[in-house]
């Protein structure tokens, strides 16, 4: 897969780029500042600015040549741009995901190495995470809250890099889910996220630049979803 420009740059939430593709509608951008989603983070939010006005962004779809912007309009848009992330709803979905990766972690490492079996952000300022995690009981799940807050007042650094897949492949832990895997980049490597200390793990999304930044949490909810799966849903203290 494509490098992501947000990924390498991601205080960058503006820039100007030629359209390569059109069709009524969207647009097809070489390079871009927008998440497109992906790993159950929602896509960024923004919009356009072009000659002929500002166009909302409705959703983002990849493609082997840059990422495709849509919005409702049927218009035709041709020349260069300015694309602009939402940066409030970017914030909140790196608060959330860093905060998703800090729940992994700490069910990773008392839980048996427990894997995930699926993870969704929400606009709302909440998230969930499902877990294979056969015979556990709620209790203690809804406990999580406290090694949680305890990460975020220790204001552990939080930093990205790259290495060879076969290496990350290599090493326990690094690949979380129980389906599926961030797919390598273009030169064999895959994206780490790592929070010092506590953890790293591959993955493509944006992140705090430490655990400090993130809101204190409450679990909301414990659920059973099935005989092995547990969701824990997870939302602000305030």
């Amino acid at each position: 897969m494509p490098r992501y420009f947000c990924q390498d740059h991601p205080d960058q939430l503006e820039l100007e780029a030629l359209v390569l593709d059109s069709r009524p509608g969207a647009v097809l951008l070489a390079h871009s500042p927008f998440f497109p989603g992906g790993g159950g983070q929602v896509a960024d939010r923004g919009f356009l600015e072009w000659s002929g006005g500002v166009l909302s962004v409705e959703r983002i779809e990849p493609d082997p040549h840059g990422l495709w912007h849509v919005f409702a309009e049927p218009i035709t848009v041709q020349g260069m741009v300015m694309a602009k992330v939402e940066a409030e709803f970017r914030r909140l979905m790196c608060e959330l995901h860093t905060l998703a990766h800090v729940l992994n972690s700490i069910v990773y490492r008392d839980f048996g190495g427990a894997l995930l079996t699926g993870a969704q952000l929400a606009a709302d300022g909440t998230f969930r995470v499902d877990f294979d995690m056969p015979g556990t009981h709620p209790d203690w799940l809804r406990s999580l809250d406290g090694p949680i807050n305890d990460v975020i007042r220790h204001d552990l650094a939080i930093r990205t890099f790259h290495m060879p897949w076969t290496e990350a492949e290599a090493e326990a832990g690094m690949f979380r889910s129980k389906s599926v895997s961030p797919p390598p980049q273009e030169d064999g490597s895959v994206r780490i996220v790592e929070i010092a200390g506590l953890d790293r793990q591959a993955c493509g999304g944006t992140h705090l630049t430490s655990t400090g930044l993130a809101r204190p949490v409450r679990i909301l909810k414990v659920d059973n979803k099935g005989k092995q799966n547990r969701r824990i849903r997870v939302g602000f203290a305030d």
